[in-house]
Order: C-alpha cells, then structure tokens, then sequence
C-alpha cells in the first residue's frame, strides 16, 4: 500500500463513515445520523484544509477556515464554500445535542427522519467537495 498523507486518511475515514449513515437511518436512530454526519463533515473539511497546507485547529467547526481560504481551493469548492460553512456550522451546533441530549432534550424523540436525511445530504455534499481537492490512491476512490 501507498504511504498515505494526512489528509488523505481524512477522506478515506469520512468517505467510509458515510456508509454507516443509512444504517442507522434505517434503523431509526436519527440523533446518530446527526451526530456521525458531523463528525464525518469535520474529518472532511479538516482533511481539506490539510490538503492545502493549513493546519486545522482541534475545533469542531472549521466552515469559517474554508471560506476565508477558498481562494486556494478548486473551482467547485470556491463556489461552494459559504455552503460548506453552513453544513458544518449547523452540524457543530447540533453536535453534542445529538448525542448527549438535554434534561429537556431527549435525542432519540428530538430528532426526525428529515433531520437525518438532512445530516445524510450534508455530509456527501461535504465529502463530494473534499474528493474534488484530495486525490485518492486507487485502492481508496
């Protein structure tokens, strides 16, 4: 196997993440699609960053960080960026609600098929983007 970089194992983890979202989709666990969809956007857009010589901060929303240098992405990402932000500003903020809930947010009543088809949509769109920057060795596409 081909030495990989970081960023590259980024995308590999996102993209195989994403299958386990239909999963608990169909399983009903819509808090879990929410909360792996953002991990997936995060690993994504980090691994993005990487890609381009900027090292994310351990923070869970780095949206502002692809915005500010979408200049050095390709075009589709370019256009996209204020998109990007969005996705993982919304999936950030829903993060630890998702998972942990609240006295008076129960996560597994809380969140609906459409949040999690949401959440589905969001995280292929981001990793859509980071495969447009990140070449994959073969054995990985």
């Amino acid at each position: 196997m081909k030495n990989l970089t970081l960023a590259q194992s980024y995308l590999i983890k996102a993209k195989t993440r994403l299958k386990i979202l239909s999963v608990l989709y169909n399983e009903n666990a819509f808090s879990d699609v929410v909360r792996e969809a953002q991990e997936i956007v995060e690993l994504a857009l980090k691994g993005m960053l990487r890609q381009i010589g900027v090292e994310p901060p351990k923070i869970h929303d780095v949206g502002d960080l692809i915005v500010e240098y979408s200049h050095m992405f390709p075009e589709p990402v370019r256009k996209n960026a204020e998109t990007l932000k969005n996705i993982s500003r919304w999936l950030r903020k829903e993060r630890e609600f998702a998972f942990y809930g609240e006295v008076d947010l129960i996560p597994t009543l809380e969140y609906t098929a459409e949040d999690a088809q949401r959440a589905m949509n969001d995280a292929e769109t981001v990793v859509r983007a980071a495969q447009s920057c990140i070449e994959l060795p073969e054995e990985f596409r």
